[in-house]
């Protein structure tokens, strides 16, 4: 019997992430009041009458939801990373903020790895009042206009295979911007 080809579900992006979340004090607490995202409205949870339904702008016109039950409390314990699991959810900073951020989490006494220079973005790591890890990072490069990110990784990814590296660096990502806006149009 010969192999079917099924068409793909193209995707345009993420729609919004929703997470299990604590109370709706601690979810607000530190979804709006450390990570500085707009609390933007709140319901019912449609699919289960206990819990609370919030809504965060994590700055990208996208939405972060949160279910919220009062009964669940900060539990303050490392998240479940086998397989299936969420490992961790990663948000954009600008490089200016990113260099505040060690300072900022200090102030709130929260514990934190990194800053992680992972030759493309560098990176910081801590845990939400639930345990879930969360990153936060920037570009080291800017992408070049009419680009989008994914456009100067690949470019980066196939040039670092050509080259043995084991993994991107600043020299893949300017040869890849490089490359990128040579394609521009010039008499």
């Amino acid at each position: 019997m010969p192999n079917k080809t099924f068409a793909t579900i193209p995707t345009q992006g993420v729609h919004h992430l929703t997470l299990v979340g604590a109370s709706r004090k601690i979810s607000i607490d530190f979804w709006q009041g450390v990570l500085g995202m707009p609390f933007v409205f709140e319901q019912p949870n449609l699919d289960n009458a206990d819990e609370s339904h919030l809504y965060f702008d994590p700055g990208d016109g996208r939405l972060i939801t949160i279910f919220t039950d009062e009964k669940r409390k900060d539990i303050s314990k490392k998240v479940s990373q086998e397989t299936g699991a969420v490992h961790h959810v990663a948000f954009e900073l600008s490089q200016a903020v990113f260099e505040q951020v060690e300072g900022r989490l200090r102030e709130r006494q929260i514990t934190y790895t990194g800053p992680k220079d992972r030759g493309f973005m560098k990176s910081i790591y801590f845990r939400d009042p639930l345990g879930l890890l969360i990153e936060l990072a920037y570009y080291t490069f800017v992408i070049p206009e009419g680009s989008r990110i994914a456009d100067v990784m690949i470019r980066a990814h196939r040039i670092r295979v050509s080259k043995g590296a084991y993994n991107i660096q600043q020299e893949h990502i300017a040869e890849a911007i490089e490359d990128i806006t040579s394609q521009r149009d010039s008499l």
